[in-house]
């Protein structure tokens, strides 16, 4: 499906090509229900979603990589080198790095502000010396350039029906709605690496502290105090949902199915974290395969209904059928989807 892809998107230089499809690789491996959900976008914007996923994972990567002997100073040394050859790739629109040649390509196309990346690499700073929040005040400003600022830049390449400014708000919602449920997921995992994004004071309410969590990880045994704050986090993460749920109605029709697809996946690994019993500092909550494949087989129909109705505005002599062009697409959706169920 890459080179379709590519073909789709009028990218045509080889090496550009080569970069994009890197990005694409790095999506498939390490983002697998955000891919599952990409695959739902028209062909033409995937690999634009791609360069964006794939800086930020290699940014991530950086600071997060647990199997990484790298120390706090090489990491952050290794950050101020990402950010130079980000700033010199967007301003010269090329770079001999794939990644970054790849997302200064997509920030030209789709005209996405470059603040918004020098806002994440500032957060992702941030990871390598805080290891805790007071308030969930003070962790939103942490959140504004580690999730807030994704669904700014997904923005231009999803399109609108209205003006952008109206849904970005929203946009910024669900990537903060995203990343809290990637927290709460991840509890166990962030502390091995010395960080607890559960504010204190919310951890002070329910009459527990860090030392507590670490504890419990530790040793493997729970507390219905630590249960109580998990459970307020996750009613707290809904809530986000709920603020960045209007905004799916003004993102335009056929990117609309791949972030309902996504909205869906990611609140549903709430549902896998509470069916769990909240045990996420001993083991990671799993959304069922055959669930993942039920819900991308609803946005692949709403993908089709999107289309047709497309099609029956532009007046194509076939309206209620899927083109030759569109079948590969369609078909390859539908492979992957059949490939989560088995």
């Amino acid at each position: 499906m890459t080179v379709r892809e590519l073909d789709a998107a009028g990218i045509e230089d080889p090496a550009l090509r080569a970069a994009y499809t890197r990005c694409r690789g790095l999506n498939a491996q390490h983002g697998k229900t955000y891919f599952l959900a990409t695959r739902l976008l028209p062909v033409d914007r995937r690999p634009a979603v791609h360069a964006l996923y794939g800086f930020a994972r290699w940014a991530d990567d950086i600071v997060d990589d647990l199997d990484s002997t790298a120390t706090p100073e090489e990491r952050a040394r290794a950050l101020v080198e990402l950010e130079s050859q980000l700033e010199s790739g967007l301003r010269h629109g090329r770079s001999a790095q794939p990644v970054i040649r790849a997302l200064a390509d997509t920030a030209d196309r789709y005209g996405i502000e470059s603040r918004h990346f020098t806002d994440f690499l500032a957060s992702m700073r941030s990871d390598l010396t805080v290891g805790g929040y007071a308030s969930y005040e003070e962790l939103g400003r942490y959140m504004h350039g580690s999730a807030a600022v994704i669904g700014l830049q997904m923005l231009p390449v999803l399109g609108t029906v209205g003006p952008r400014e109206e849904a970005a708000g929203h946009a910024a919602a669900l990537g903060v709605a995203f990343q809290l449920t990637n927290f709460l997921r991840d509890v166990g995992e962030d502390l091995d690496r010395g960080r607890l994004y559960l504010p204190t004071d919310l951890l002070a309410a329910h009459g527990v502290d860090r030392d507590r969590f670490e504890w419990s990880r530790s040793t493997g045994r729970r507390d219905g105090r630590i249960t109580d704050v998990l459970r307020a986090a996750g009613d707290h993460n809904r809530t986000v949902y709920r603020d960045a749920l209007p905004g799916i109605a003004m993102l335009a029709p056929v990117s609309r199915p791949c972030i309902r697809t996504a909205f869906v996946l990611y609140s549903g690994i709430l549902d896998a974290i509470e069916a769990d019993g909240y045990a996420v500092l001993h083991r990671r909550a799993v959304v069922p395969r055959r669930r993942r494949a039920a819900v991308a087989l609803d946005g692949l129909a709403r993908v089709l209904t999107a289309r047709a109705v497309t099609r029956l505005r532009q007046g194509p002599p076939a309206a209620g059928r899927i083109s030759a062009a569109a079948r590969p697409a369609v078909t390859g959706t539908a492979r992957a989807v059949r490939k989560e169920a088995v």
